[in-house]
């Protein structure tokens, strides 16, 4: 481990942001964080006294500006992502950037642009972090070893116990872009391959007021990959029973699945039937680990000069992803990713 730790300011102290700053603060020794900015000084002031930051500010430039801050962790809005990546690009820091880089593809470009033209002096790293859960990585061991074959058949399942606030839902880019995003990208990563069709299918089928703005709170999409692999994921905005992540793919030799994550593994077997407890409530609970090992993955590549393992090119994908899927619903057809989009 080199000698002296990444000097990191973050931006945006909210749910995530705040969630990063804890694990900066207390998990990753490697890490020394300096400054928290946030556009509400008192959301920046309280992060930083919670976990004893020496500096906090209004304005993210003076993170920047900082002359001692080697990279910046962004976890403000989606909408503001991308600028905020080519400003940092151009200040020389490193990046790690929460999901998605922006909601149109012409915002993702000229911020990779940014990125690359400082030469490979700087690196970027994008918060899917579901790629570090224990689970996915042996799904994604069963593949690179060839432990089930050839793959043949994916399916991804995500649900949330209940959709965010409508407030949210209007500004947030819709269910491909938002939610779905994160199987987008699983399915890339457990495949390793590149994908070139996609078809939708989706409705209102909880709540009214998410199809009064404009989307919808249930879907499935197939995805056909350029090998061949068929994909299918379906994601709800409620699921009664809480959160639901699994995943199933199956192989010319066998298959692999792997089951949500639970609060313990109790089952209670009585007269009239057998159950245990609900799954973990919702993603900070599920993926509080993956969360610790993605910026430990991001902190490493910077210190070692080592590749990042979650790209720009990889964050780029999942949006595309996103945008033919809603364009399958809209038109009502299959949509080949070599279309203009």
């Amino acid at each position: 481990m080199p000698a002296h730790p990444l000097k990191i300011g973050l931006i945006g102290a909210g749910r995530i942001g705040s969630l990063h700053a804890e694990h900066l603060a207390t998990r990753i020794p490697a890490t020394q964080l300096l400054m928290i900015a946030d556009s509400n000084e008192e959301a920046a002031r309280s992060c930083a006294e919670r976990y004893a930051v020496p500096h906090c500010t209004q304005d993210y430039m003076n993170i920047l500006r900082h002359p001692d801050i080697q990279a910046v962790v962004i976890c403000t809005s989606t909408n503001t992502h991308a600028q905020i990546i080519e400003e940092a690009a151009r200040m020389g820091k490193h990046i790690f950037c929460e999901k998605p880089i922006a909601l149109d593809l012409r915002s993702i470009d000229r911020a990779l642009a940014a990125v690359d033209q400082a030469g490979g002096k700087i690196k970027l790293q994008i918060g899917f972090n579901r790629r570090f859960d224990a689970n996915y990585r042996r799904v994604r061991q069963a593949v690179e070893q060839a432990e089930i074959g050839r793959p043949h058949l994916l399916h991804i399942t995500s649900r949330d116990p209940a959709p965010p606030p409508i407030e949210y839902i209007r500004v947030s880019g819709g269910i491909f872009l938002d939610m779905m995003i994160h199987d987008f990208d699983m399915a890339r990563f457990l495949i390793g391959d590149e994908v070139e069709e996609v078809f939708t299918l989706a409705g209102v089928m909880s709540d009214p007021d998410i199809g009064e703005a404009g989307d919808v709170d249930t879907a499935v999409v197939m995805l056909r990959f350029a090998s061949g692999v068929i994909a299918t994921i379906d994601n709800s905005r409620r699921a009664a029973y809480g959160y639901d992540q699994r995943v199933e793919l199956l192989g010319s030799a066998g298959a692999i699945r792997t089951d949500n994550n639970y609060p313990n593994t109790a089952i209670i077997s009585d007269g009239q039937s057998v159950h245990r407890d609900l799954p973990l409530h919702f993603f900070l609970e599920r993926y509080t680990e993956s969360f610790v090992r993605e910026l430990t993955a991001f902190v490493e590549a910077v210190q070692h000069d080592q590749p990042v393992p979650v790209n720009g090119q990889d964050g780029r994908a999942p949006v595309l992803l996103a945008i033919a899927a809603r364009r399958s619903l809209d038109e009502q057809r299959p949509v080949r990713l070599n279309e203009d989009f």
